[in-house]
């Protein structure tokens, strides 16, 4: 009776050692679950730059809804240009600079209306065409809605000779007119509204969205687009 005792106890203790075996191996085929991990960093796409700003190509209306979403600044800050520490009021104009000087725009009313002209510092502007007389500006910006240009011939700096304007800050948006600014850590990003098209503008170039189709330039403009 104690052999038969013993025998049975040994085949309980082997069975359940097995099942409990067989949970352990059914699991391991199984992926482990990341659901919730912290400080899991997110996919970065082509189409999706690191600063955050729409990619090249984006549609217009993805683009406007980025500029809409950041915080809106007051436009009263941005009414003044500073150079050597003398400040100069500019009216109704505006004047702003991104992404630490790389980016700077300003609008002037006497010659441009309400379009913002801007002075970016590419990393490789377009190079110099042989239609240009003067000093060529190879992140000289005019952007009026209709039309976009690239790169120009100055003999002056144009409005930005009495300096530029106030730091507008990453994630933060500027109105005036029918445009709208969002500051980006690469630049700024731009709207018109009148036209529904865009640019973005920062050292690694300037794009552009909505309605403008890359055009022969005129002489002595860099590259241009036009709705």
């Amino acid at each position: 009776m104690r052999i038969a005792a013993l025998v049975a106890v040994s085949l309980l203790i082997a069975g359940c050692s097995h099942a409990s075996s067989g949970g352990s191996a059914a699991g391991a085929g199984q992926p482990p679950n990341t659901t919730g991990v912290s400080g899991a960093s997110p996919t970065v796409t082509a189409s999706q730059p690191a600063s955050g700003a729409p990619a090249a190509g984006a549609p217009i209306s993805a683009v406007i809804a980025w500029i809409e979403a950041g915080h809106p600044a007051d436009p009263a800050r941005y009414h003044a240009v500073t150079r050597d520490g003398v400040t100069t009021q500019l009216g109704n104009d505006i004047a702003f600079t991104a992404a630490a000087s790389a980016v700077v725009c300003m609008t002037d009313s006497k010659h441009t209306a309400a379009a913002p002209v801007c002075l970016v510092k590419l990393t490789n502007p377009p190079p110099r065409p042989e239609t240009a007389y003067g000093e060529w500006k190879g992140g000289w910006v005019d952007f009026d809605g209709n039309i976009l240009q690239v790169g120009e011939a100055r003999g002056d700096p144009g409005p930005f000779v009495t300096g530029n304007g106030s730091e507008l800050a990453n994630g933060d948006s500027l109105s005036f007119g029918d445009y709208r600014c969002r500051a980006d850590q690469a630049g700024a990003v731009c709207v018109n509204y009148a036209h529904q098209s865009a640019i973005r503008l920062s050292a690694a170039g300037i794009d552009a969205f909505g309605c403008l189709r890359s055009v022969p330039p005129p002489d002595g403009v860099g590259t241009a687009f036009s709705c």
